[in-house]
């Protein structure tokens, strides 16, 4: 079994190469920072397969040769993992359109782009499965992240209808909806308001996240919403929009 992993240097790509490999996988962990693959790569389980890609997904043109190349040393993609992603957290007007764009193009268009690239041949073997990491933000659109709410609601929404589509014939997909988790990123972006938003709310780690994901790609399960409290922000999004917009503390200012 292959699994093809973007994102996978650091945080949560990191923590699901370790579990997939764990898992017998053979794996294929694409990022942009080479030292970093190499360190994640050296920490998998002795025997483990693995090949690193160093690139940039916003390359987008160049994704399906990654694929084609991955799949010509280790086989067929079994199981994508969508979850490379960027984050900026800022006041909407203080940020240039390019860098939303690129976050876009990181975090919408490099899924699309991979999932087209493997999905024929899932089709054609009639197995597979898709995994895309979205974000609580999807379901809690957060004050301070225009971009990356929109990007994570684009992704969360094509994946769940992806599902419905392709599992008459046999692929799976796993849509992922994390809350508030420690890693590099959400450090980064908390320490962009002027006060913590986690507050008391619950926070996971990404060990956990990456059990139950790899549980639910063998459950065939339809999503993975992590620390599991959140599960009440989809089930009551009347509630959880009110509060958000009530409760969400402002970002601080870029030219501050």
């Amino acid at each position: 079994m292959h699994a093809f992993v973007t994102g996978a240097s650091a945080g949560i790509g990191e923590a699901l190469a370790k579990r997939l490999a764990s898992a017998g996988y053979d794996l294929t962990l694409v990022a942009r920072r080479q030292a970093e693959l190499a360190r994640v790569a050296e920490q998998l389980p002795a025997g483990a397969k693995v090949r690193t890609l160093v690139a940039d997904v916003t390359d987008l043109p160049s994704l399906p040769g990654l694929v084609r190349r991955a799949e010509n040393e280790l086989g067929p993609v079994d199981v994508l993992v969508n979850n490379a992603g960027v984050q900026i957290v800022a006041l909407t007007h203080e940020v240039e359109p390019e860098q939303g764009e690129r976050l876009l193009a990181v975090n919408v268009l490099a899924p699309f782009r991979l999932t087209h690239a493997v999905l024929p041949g899932m089709l054609e073997r009639g197995r597979g499965t898709i995994v895309d990491i979205a974000s609580l933000a999807a379901l809690a659109p957060t004050l301070g992240m225009y971009h990356y709410s929109a990007s994570k609601a684009a992704l969360a929404a094509a994946s769940e209808a992806l599902r419905a589509e392709v599992a008459p014939r046999g692929v799976h997909v796993v849509t992922v909806y994390p809350g508030p988790v420690h890693t590099e990123m959400a450090a980064a972006a908390v320490s962009r308001y002027a006060e913590d938003p986690t507050g008391i709310l619950p926070v996971g780690n990404t060990r956990t996240l990456a059990k139950l994901v790899v549980r639910a790609i063998e459950r065939r399960k339809a999503r993975v919403i992590y620390p599991r409290a959140y599960v009440l922000a989809r089930l009551f999004p009347g509630i959880t929009r009110w509060v958000m917009d009530r409760m969400s503390p402002r970002p601080k200012s870029l030219k501050a």
